[in-house]
């Protein structure tokens, strides 16, 4: 809301663009230590300290190499000094980034991902209070920019002393453990990249064709809907760890975890997007600003992507336990053709309603490639039992916001998803204990 209305149109499409390159930065130099070092630690009888000293060493050479490419590579490429300077800036954010991020998988495999909730609360805090001085001090987005690395530099302090209480490790440099990590985690950090490719470039293309404004109002929709795909990360981060568990040791748990992810993302997804639909205006209007209506537009299209990132996410994440990251890894690639293309094709004319919708298509490639490579190789689908009473919640909230449309847009907001999960625990299709099991800290 502050950094919208401080910018305006043009200079957040500036904002957004920094953004989607820092996206690009760490996609290029993740090559999947995270993933592989968080499945790894949770196999049992797994030494963390051996792994965890490895996969950091190995994160510390690949992020100072890839930082010094990608320094020149901006200072070199870019002509807008705007844009020149946010970018530099927000290398070193990356690099506080990619270092904390290995650490977190000590967090997830004891399921205490609140702890590291609260910590990137605290550095968003932060960042809030900075935000609002360089705004009163009229300092420009290079300090906005500025704010954001600093909250980062924050949250890596806080994490690595967190994680001594579990283990106090240092850094190793074998190599040869290097190359057991690398094989295994390549295919992964491949995946992150391409799906970067077709998550984060429709910006940078729509820069490049179209111009700051139109990024800025693709933007503010799109970062509506990044505050959300926050949640099914978290819920993932918590179970994953049990996915990985569970996987070769007892295939019946492993699917009825599953089973309890894919019915909760569902019963998540359908408030989500009926409240989007009845009121895009109202949501647009508070995060960014009348300046920004345009953008309630594409808030009601990609608000169907977030649906598919919820899937997405879940299935990603049985491929990466199930070890099948190369099938993955092959299915992203043809996914981010096809977003690549289509938006070079339709942008020029169609502009952002353009890449709107060919997210919507490619979330929903996503998870339909990423569920036959699950069927293929552990003949296993995801189920979820009273749709015929799902269906009657989500139709019975969407009555509810028609009829009382008119009412305060605050108290909709409240008593819609209130009348929702209540009819879900009226018609039975939510009990206590399912939920309970989901925060269970104990495998």
């Amino acid at each position: 809301m502050l950094i919208t209305r401080y910018l305006g149109v043009e200079q957040f499409g500036l904002y957004v663009t920094a953004l989607a390159i820092y996206g690009l930065f760490n996609a290029l130099g993740d090559w999947g230590l995270y993933q592989t070092a968080t499945r790894e630690i949770s196999r049992p009888k797994a030494n963390e300290k051996i792994i965890i000293g490895n996969v950091f060493g190995l994160r510390i050479l690949i992020s100072g190499i890839f930082l010094m490419l990608a320094g020149c590579a901006t200072y070199f490429t870019t002509s807008d000094p705007q844009l020149r300077s946010a970018l530099l800036i927000i290398l070193i954010g990356y690099l506080f980034y990619s270092s904390y991020q290995i650490l977190i998988g000590l967090f997830q495999k004891r399921l205490l991902m609140y702890q590291i909730t609260f910590v990137e609360l605290l550095g968003k805090i932060i960042q809030i209070s900075l935000v609002v001085i360089v705004i009163k001090l009229d300092l420009g987005l290079k300090f906005i920019i500025s704010s954001f690395s600093f909250s980062l530099f924050i949250n890596l302090i806080l994490i690595y002393l967190l994680s001594r209480r579990f283990i106090i490790f240092k850094i190793n440099f074998q190599t040869k453990k290097w190359r057991n990590f690398l094989k295994e985690s390549w295919p992964i950090g491949l995946s992150i990249f391409v799906t970067f490719l077709y998550f984060k470039a429709d910006s940078i293309l729509l820069k490049i064709i179209k111009g700051n404004t139109d990024v800025g109002i693709y933007g503010a929709a799109y970062k509506v809907l990044e505050n959300i795909t926050f949640f099914p990360g978290m819920i993932i981060g918590l179970t994953m760890p049990i996915f990985s568990y569970y996987i070769f040791k007892d295939k019946k748990k492993f699917k009825e975890i599953i089973n309890k992810n894919f019915k909760l993302f569902i019963l998540l997804v359908i408030p989500l997007i009926i409240t989007t639909l009845f009121f895009a205006e109202e949501i647009i209007g508070i995060v960014a600003g009348n300046d920004f209506m345009a953008s309630a537009e594409v808030l009601r299209i990609i608000i169907f992507s977030l649906a598919f990132i919820f899937f997405g996410t879940l299935f990603g994440s049985i491929l990466i336990v199930a070890k099948l990251q190369l099938q993955q890894l092959i299915a992203l690639s043809i996914v981010a053709i096809f977003n690549i293309s289509a938006n070079l094709i339709f942008i020029p004319k169609f502009s952002y309603l353009a890449t709107s919708y060919i997210s919507v298509i490619t979330e929903l490639l996503v998870v339909v490639f990423s569920l036959v490579i699950i069927y293929k190789n552990l003949n296993f689908l995801p189920k979820m039992k009273k749709i015929p009473q799902t269906t009657l919640a989500g139709l019975g909230m969407l009555f509810y916001f028609a009829l009382l449309k008119s009412l305060p847009f605050f108290f909709l907001l409240i008593t819609g998803p209130l009348f929702y999960f209540s009819s879900l625990f009226l018609l039975k299709v939510i009990t206590k204990e399912e939920i309970l099991m989901l925060v269970k800290k104990k495998i």
